[in-house]
């Protein structure tokens, strides 16, 4: 029979292929025709482009099939119980596997999940505290870690002094390292630091060798008591416009400086204590003249103790205001000078201040008082100062830090019927990263030096600039330019210093 349609077209090619769907149907186990979920298990993956196309033919039900058959495999398998566990194992009654392959799990949509779709974010406790950068360097030596350092630079210097220009480059190698302990109580620092250099254009003279050692042992005595013992080593050469330079001298005397001092700080509450005793040594080399004679300065020698006590009060833990007052003693090792003039001196000081603590951003202490030097000898004035002292570290930015310094200081005079005079200190330091290998450097410092009885005013100003590219972990590419100008009394000198260099650290 031919079965025309409205549009006369026939439907004999539908017949035949749904005759062909009914006996593949009828020919299929009843176990393939259970529903197969198009949702992978979560701890699976995704099923693969075959795998989906061959599921979804064995399963999906054919156009034109009779209500008689989908019943027919609807009573092959028993229906689905949410409840069953035997739907949660994939598995069917009487231990049967569906197949040889692995149990496919299958998931009520229309069940409560388990556990809630977004737990929400962590309480701020148990989140993980993000870590402090770790410097990979060092060497380990039992419970001290030290990270050494040689820097080798080609320096020019170009020297004018009183209308005088001289010129002479050099090599400069400078050696550092720090030592610190690893103890679970105590701590050791020591820093070291040394600079030679060796002429290779102009002579030798103009050669400033530079040394310091210094070392810090801190006590823990108990919860509130905190003790340091310090000490410490520097060389040094006086510069040729020191006030007491020797005049005409192709080589100033070196200076050899040796200090020690105890201090204990103790906290009772919001009181804050501390008493400190310290002491220091000069000693000096002899100056060489220009004709190779050499002018003895021993007389210079001296010994110095000074003693501190401190008492501040806790208003905040960022604000402590303090009072601190101070003596001391000087001891030359010669009663009187070359000139004959007893200069050992008794000193008294007294001043007041603020600590401040206001986490990274900014901290230090800065501090106002007076200062009275008098001398044994009484042809020779005592000398007294309004003094100011403090520092601060100040980081506006993140890689950005601002090192402030500033420090009164009353100095000893060589000049015949002059007693000293008091110096006032200014220094700043901007370090700037300009990338997270590359370090620039801005430095700067202001010196004056107040000479009583109206012999004038010295200052001395000093400018630099460096940067410092870290090539890798153990190299570092520096270069430096500084600019130092002395000017007052009688002299007028300016110093003009470059250099580019190699640091090799561990």
């Amino acid at each position: 029979m031919k079965i025309i349609t409205k549009t006369g077209r026939t439907r004999d090619w539908r017949r035949a292929a749904v005759g062909l769907l009914l006996a593949c149907s009828a020919l299929a186990s009843p176990a393939a025709a259970q529903t197969v979920s198009p949702f992978p298990p979560r701890s699976g993956s995704l099923p693969s482009l075959t795998d989906t196309t061959s599921s979804a033919s064995a399963t999906s039900p054919a156009v034109g099939t009779s209500a008689q058959q989908t019943t027919n495999a609807a009573d092959a398998t028993p229906a689905a119980n949410p409840t069953d566990p035997n739907v949660a194992t994939g598995s069917v009654p009487g231990n049967a596997r569906l197949s040889d392959e692995e149990p496919r799990y299958e998931e009520d949509l229309n069940q409560p999940y388990e556990q809630p779709l977004d737990p929400g974010a962590e309480p701020l406790e148990s989140q993980e505290q993000p870590r402090e950068p770790v410097d990979p360097t060092g060497i380990r030596m039992g419970s001290f870690l030290l990270r050494p350092s040689v820097n080798n630079s080609i320096e020019t210097e170009r020297t004018k002094s009183n209308g005088t220009n001289t010129r002479r480059d050099y090599l400069s190698t400078a050696i550092r390292g720090t030592l610190s302990s690893d103890w679970s109580r105590h701590s050791l620092t020591v820093t070291g630091e040394g600079i030679f250099e060796r002429n290779f254009h102009g002579g030798e003279d103009g050669i400033q060798p530079e040394g310091q050692v210094d070392a810090d042992l801190r006590l823990d005595l108990a919860d509130d008591t905190i003790a340091h013992i310090t000490g410490g080593y520097r060389f040094s050469r006086e510069e040729n416009y020191d006030p007491n330079a020797v005049g005409g001298a192709a080589t100033q005397p070196g200076v050899h400086e040796f200090n020690g001092g105890l201090s204990v700080e103790r906290n009772l509450g919001k009181i804050r204590g501390m008493a400190a005793i310290d002491l220091s040594r000069a000693s000096y080399t002899d100056a060489k003249l220009s004709d190779g004679t050499t002018v003895s300065m021993k007389d210079r020698n001296r010994t110095g103790i000074d003693g501190r006590l401190r008492l501040g009060y806790e208003l905040s833990p960022a604000l402590i205001p303090f009072v601190e007052v101070a003596t001391g003693h000087t001891f030359y090792d010669l009663k009187r000078d070359s000139s004959g003039y007893a200069r050992s001196s008794q000193s008294y000081a007294a001043r007041t201040g603020v600590e401040f603590d206001l986490g990274e951003k900014l901290r230090g202490e800065i501090g106002a008082g007076y200062e009275l030097v008098d001398y044994e000898d009484s042809r020779l004035k005592s000398v007294d100062a309004i003094t100011f002292n403090g520092n601060a570290i100040w980081s506006p930015q993140r890689g950005t830090e601002v090192d402030l310094g500033l420090r009164t200081t009353v100095q000893d005079s060589t000049t015949p019927g002059q007693s000293g005079w008091v110096e006032y200190q200014l220094t700043a330091e901007v370090a700037h990263e300009l990338r997270d290998n590359v370090v620039a450097r801005l430095t700067g410092s202001t010196t004056l030096r107040d000479f009583p009885r109206g012999n004038g005013d010295e200052t001395v100003w000093v400018a630099g600039a460096g940067l410092t590219w870290a090539i890798n972990r153990y190299l570092d590419l520096t270069g430096d330019v500084e600019y130092e100008r002395a000017e007052g009394g009688s002299s007028d000198n300016r110093i003009v210093r470059a250099g580019v260099g190699l640091t090799v650290k561990r």
